[in-house]
Parts: C-alpha cells; structure tokens; sequence
C-alpha cells in the first residue's frame, strides 16, 4: 500500500464556551477526575456514596439529597450517588487526531456513519477504548450533544479516546486517506469476511446503522468493504457488537499485545 499524502484542508474545531454538563456513576466521574482535558467544577455526592469516590482537594464537593440529584440528571439514572458538574470536552478536528497518532506504525479508527443513538455511540467508545482505538468520529448532522447518557454508556470511554464530530464524513475519510490511512467499511453484502481479509496497519473501521447499513456515498468512498460471517437467521448485529467484533480482528491481526 502506498503512502497517502498530508493535507491540511481542515480547520481547527471551534472551541467557544458551551454549556456545562452532568455526568453521573462511579466510573465517569472517576475518570473524568483523572483527565487533564476535562475541567470539573464540582461533585455532588450522597452521604452514603463519598467514600466510593476519590476527590482531588482541587475540586470542589457538596453533600446533596438523593432527590437533588435526580433533579440534575433524571430519576432513571443510575448515578450511585455521584454526579459531577463539568464543562464539555474541548473539540477535535480530523487534523488534531492525525497529528496525535502521525508517528505510530499501528493505528485505529472507527467512523460512524448514521449513528446517532447515545447509546450506541457511548458502547461504541467503550469497544474503541478496549481495543485500542485511537479515536471515533461521528457526523454532526444528527450527533447527540455530550451528555451523561453517552458518559455512562461509554462506562468512562468518553474520557480516553477523542470523540470527533465532523461536518462532512465523506470529507474526513479522504483527509484520514491522504494521512496514510485505509477505510475499511462493514457491509453485509460484501464478497469477504473481515477474517479473510488482511487488515491495514492504519485502519478505518467504517459502521452503518444497524437498519440501513452504509450510506453509497461512504460505502464507495471505502477502499474496501468486509462482513461479519453470521448465522443467516440472524439479520444484523447491534453496530456496538459489530464494531468490536472488527476492532477484536485487527489487534489479533497486528498482534498489539492487548494481554499485556
């Protein structure tokens, strides 16, 4: 495969004030304490769930009622008694996730394309973490805000693998090809499966929706496009378990010693 060219089409994302942001459970809150890129302005805790957690003396706490949280976050959250109030990540572009991998030999990346449910992009996130992506990139058009729905499905992935939000994926796929990339998209109705087909060391994993599939547009801007071997009485996998499926394959493939 040959090398792709840099280009520095992109801008650089705009980073303006926004919004803060609720995030609840343990582990979100926990993991949003320990990245440097995430300002937490204060944790809110029941009596009974401050020891669960370990709050830097930087942070401001407050001991609050069990229904002030719901308040904040939804009486249907699971949030353990922790609620931390932040403000949103800072944004990435294409360019920024390019030149924070530009010198690794292996790298991974998964594109979502008409993924627009929190929670399956929060699982995606989760599987993108455990196997060692280097960052997902969604669409804006439809995306989900950051909230602490897609937090607690990402089980704390939100905070260690960049989520990108592009205005244009046909657009972001061809900058990460011109970096040295190969898209590689699941499809269905392709001739071969991921296992019989050897992945690039930097890849695309491109998903559909679960109903549709790949959009033409991103299917044929894919240098190839590979399928799950599956019982046939079984239509679709939810994209979260497909996506692991094919990220599972091409740390087997390049042997990245994920048993470490």
């Amino acid at each position: 495969m040959k090398k792709r060219q840099h280009s520095k089409e992109f801008s650089r994302a705009n980073n303006a004030p926004q919004k803060d942001i609720y995030l609840y459970g343990k582990h979100p809150v926990s993991l949003a304490l320990m990245n440097k890129r995430r300002v937490v302005r204060e944790v809110l805790v029941l009596s009974s769930s401050v020891d669960k957690i370990q709050i830097p003396k930087n942070v401001a706490f407050k001991i609050v009622s069990k229904e002030q949280l719901e308040a904040l976050v939804g009486r249907d959250a699971v949030h353990q008694g922790i609620v931390a109030r932040c403000q949103p990540l800072p944004q990435y572009d294409v360019m920024d996730l390019v030149d924070e991998i530009a010198d690794k030999e292996h790298a991974l990346v998964v594109v979502l394309d008409q993924v627009t449910d929190p929670h399956n992009i929060g699982a995606v996130l989760r599987s993108a973490a455990a196997f060692n992506a280097c960052g997902v990139i969604i669409p804006q058009n439809g995306a989900p805000d950051e909230t602490g729905v897609l937090a607690k499905s990402a089980s704390g992935a939100l905070e260690l693998i960049p989520l990108v939000k592009v205005k244009n994926l046909t657009r972001a796929m061809q900058e990460l090809k011109e970096n040295g990339f190969w898209c590689i998209g699941l499809d269905g109705y392709a001739k071969h499966s991921v296992y019989q087909s050897k992945l690039p060391k930097k890849c695309v994993i491109v998903m559909g929706s679960e109903g549709d599939g790949l959009r033409r547009l991103t299917s044929e801007n894919c240098d190839d496009t590979v399928k799950l071997p599956m019982n046939p009485a079984v239509e679709s996998l939810n994209v979260s378990n497909a996506c692991a499926i094919a990220l599972y394959e091409w740390n087997r493939q390049h042997h990245t010693g994920m048993d470490k």
